[in-house]
């Protein structure tokens, strides 16, 4: 289980193209669907949490899912092969982009690349709304406004306004929006 959460989680931060939020179907697809250590609900909490914990998503998401999997050997082993890729391709994509900094052919790849980015960061939003509001990300039932969580779909809403309207920060939005579901859902 170590040497697979290695594996799994190098994977995922040689393809981590975008990071943040783009990260995260990845991560899904791979812990949630292809490997089935995690449910959906789990995969969610453990994004939340990472969100609210210092440090890259993807390094926080994969030292929690192989916490879970596997205890703190696990945890390691998850961290250390997300980062490791990281580590090496940046380290060649510095030197390469150093010496063709001013090429046009660089400057569309990277312009490819940012659309593909803003797509799975879309994705990955879209999954959490479908999980947060509705309980399930399986888009494809016919029934999915069954089961709408109306204080989730008000306190996102609430939250969007505030971050928008009066630039509250993150770290304060996430402190009382932990309050307000504690209240609530209690």
């Amino acid at each position: 289980m170590i040497i697979n959460l290695f594996f799994t989680f190098l994977k995922i931060g040689m393809f981590s193209i975008g990071g943040g939020y783009a990260i995260i179907p990845i991560i899904q697809e791979q812990v949630v669907f292809k490997q089935g250590w995690i449910t959906q609900k789990v995969f969610t909490d453990i994004i939340t949490i990472s969100q609210m914990t210092p440090g890259p998503l993807a390094v926080n998401t994969s030292t929690f899912v192989g916490m879970q999997v596997a205890g703190i050997e696990g945890a390691i082993s998850a961290t250390v092969g997300c980062i490791i890729s990281g580590i090496i391709i940046s380290m060649f994509l510095y030197g390469f982009f150093k010496k063709y900094k001013n090429s046009k052919f660089v400057f569309e790849i990277l312009n490819g690349l940012k659309a593909s980015s803003l797509g799975l960061i879309i994705s990955a939003g879209f999954t959490i709304i479908l999980l947060t509001f509705f309980g399930s990300s399986n888009y494809y039932t016919t029934n999915i406004f069954k089961n709408i969580d109306i204080i989730a779909v008000i306190l996102f809403c609430c939250s969007l306004y505030c971050l928008r309207k009066y630039k509250i920060g993150p770290i304060l939005m996430m402190v009382l929006s932990g309050l307000f579901g504690l209240i609530v859902y209690l």
